[in-house]
């Protein structure tokens, strides 16, 4: 348990010293420098987390914001750039990475010079009960807000209370709004928390469905220009696919909601749209090959695993190749129009003519429900028809209905109609795409395997690489047969009679 307190203005920290030493028992310490460089995500995982991740003295620790708890720590070289869990060397540090970050990249933040004054506050019996850093800390030249630093000794969290109030209330030493952390990032431009994927928008269901319209896609193009530059970069696998879902949920709205717009200026925003999603869909099929390929290999037995390395190999190539088209499509001019002109569409929406866009006027809930009742009803229609014995064509089909009303349902749903409703339904909604994906996958990936044949065969272990395909197509298809067994019960749950008529109740 900590906290922070800003110096009193006018208040130097010498001066500051001396106040805390006459105001309590404190015995003090001796004064050092240090230098901190503090790393998270770019979406800030660690940070929504509450955890921190600090280089200092030669160690890379994971603390816990509120109580300074340090959870892991390794000592190791400060990292200078992006660094991955599976960079670092396997222990309780890498445990907590993976769990915590999984495939994203641990960015730097900033980096701190400090000179720091420990002052131990003291009991009656001369125990130190709680602990107090005067900090006085320096971004690159930049000095900030010098601050005290309090934190709880365990088992003294009452002391620590007492301690808090006796600075606010009786020496006027004013909290801190920001942690140093916080007010470093701020201080350098940045932003607490890293840029989220998530849009969290406030409508109001009586709100015009163009305005609400253009607001969401708006928010989604925020996104895919926020994970430009790192999906250009490759800095980690998530920036394109946090791109590519925000195009995805923009073409949906474009679709679901095509009345609010004039039909010729969206036709071509379409397929602008569609062309983005197209020229970055090989690097993020190749991305998710790569990363997920352990856990394919591990599908065959462990004697044939070894021998699938020049599989590995050659998607790696096509992946830096894919990498490169892509890169090259999303620096080019047409990237940079299609931005430029769909944001200031968006901007001057409401101002355009009503004839061609006969539901732009109208209340959002009013068209968003419709939209949401239509694309389930379709889906139920849809997957009442499936079995395991039917054409691949029928799974993916519906799978992309299903991507189509988890979008309606994430961006509308879960703002204009209750919760008790739209998360369940999310959450059946998430289960049965889960079936549907897995069945589609294990398509793409025989079909991928297939398209390697030629090329692994001709590398060195080529011979055994082929066998061991072999075998992987095999429990591919096993495991294909097995996603659409489950497929049935999946489906129950998500068009089941009751479900049905909650939709058609609250949806309206």
């Amino acid at each position: 348990m900590s906290e922070d307190f800003l110096l009193p203005t006018g208040m130097t920290v010498a001066a500051a010293a001396r106040e805390l030493a006459a105001g309590l028992h404190v015995r003090a310490g001796k004064a050092r420098c240090s230098h901190r460089a503090y790393y998270d995500t770019f979406d800030g995982l660690l940070h929504s987390a509450g955890l921190l991740a600090v280089w200092e003295d030669g160690q890379l620790a994971l603390i816990e914001r509120d109580s300074d708890q340090t959870r892991a720590r390794l000592e190791m070289e400060k990292p200078n750039g992006r660094l991955f869990a599976s960079d670092v060397e396997p222990g309780r540090l890498s445990e907590a990475l993976h769990e915590l970050i999984d495939v994203r990249a641990l960015l730097p933040l900033v980096e701190i010079d400090l000179v720091e004054r420990p002052l131990d506050v003291l009991d009656s019996e001369r125990k130190t009960i709680v602990r107090m850093l005067l900090e006085r800390p320096t971004l690159a030249r930049r000095r900030l807000a010098p601050r005290v630093h309090v934190v709880a000794v365990r088992g003294y969290e009452e002391a620590l209370r007492g301690v808090s109030q006796m600075l606010g209330s009786e020496l006027g030493f004013p909290r801190a709004e920001q942690s140093l952390l916080d007010e470093a990032v701020i201080a350098s431009g940045g932003k607490p928390g890293g840029t989220s994927a998530k849009i969290d928008l406030a409508i109001a269901k009586g709100e015009r469905s163009d305005r609400a319209a253009a607001a969401v896609l708006r928010a989604l193009l925020d996104v895919i220009e926020a994970n430009l530059d790192g999906a250009v970069a490759d800095v980690d696998s998530e920036f394109l696919h946090d791109l590519r879902v925000s195009v995805r949920r923009s073409r949906a709205v474009q679709r679901e909601l095509r009345t609010v717009f004039p039909p010729e200026r969206l036709a071509h925003f379409r397929e602008e749209l569609r062309w983005l999603q197209q020229i970055t869909g090989d690097a993020r099929d190749l991305d998710v090959y790569v990363l997920e390929f352990d856990a394919m290999r591990a599908l065959v037995p462990e004697s044939l695993r070894a021998d699938l390395d020049p599989v590995l190999d050659a998607l790696r190539r096509r992946r830096t190749r894919a990498h490169r088209r892509m890169s090259r499509a999303l620096r080019s001019e047409r990237t940079a129009a299609l931005f430029r002109e769909w944001s200031a569409f968006l901007d001057g929406i409401e101002e355009l003519p009503l004839g061609d866009r006969p539901d732009a006027a109208s209340p959002v809930a009013v068209l968003a429900g419709e939209r949401i009742r239509k694309v389930y009803r379709r889906m139920v229609r849809m997957g009442g028809s499936i079995d395991s014995a039917s054409p691949s064509t029928e799974y993916h089909e519906l799978r992309k209905q299903g991507k189509e009303l988890r979008y309606l349902l994430e961006l509308f749903g879960a703002v204009l109609y209750p919760e008790s409703v739209v998360k369940p339904m999310i959450k059946d909604l998430k289960a049965l795409q889960d079936v549907l994906g897995r069945n589609q996958d294990r398509e793409v990936q025989v079909a991928m395997l297939r398209s390697l044949s030629d090329e692994v065969s001709a590398a060195p272990g080529g011979s055994a690489a082929l066998m061991a395909m072999g075998v992987l197509v095999e429990r591919l298809e096993a495991d294909k047969h097995a996603a659409r067994l489950a497929f049935g019960e999946r489906f129950e749950a998500f068009g089941s009679a009751s479900r049905r008529r909650l939709v058609q109740e609250t949806f309206v």
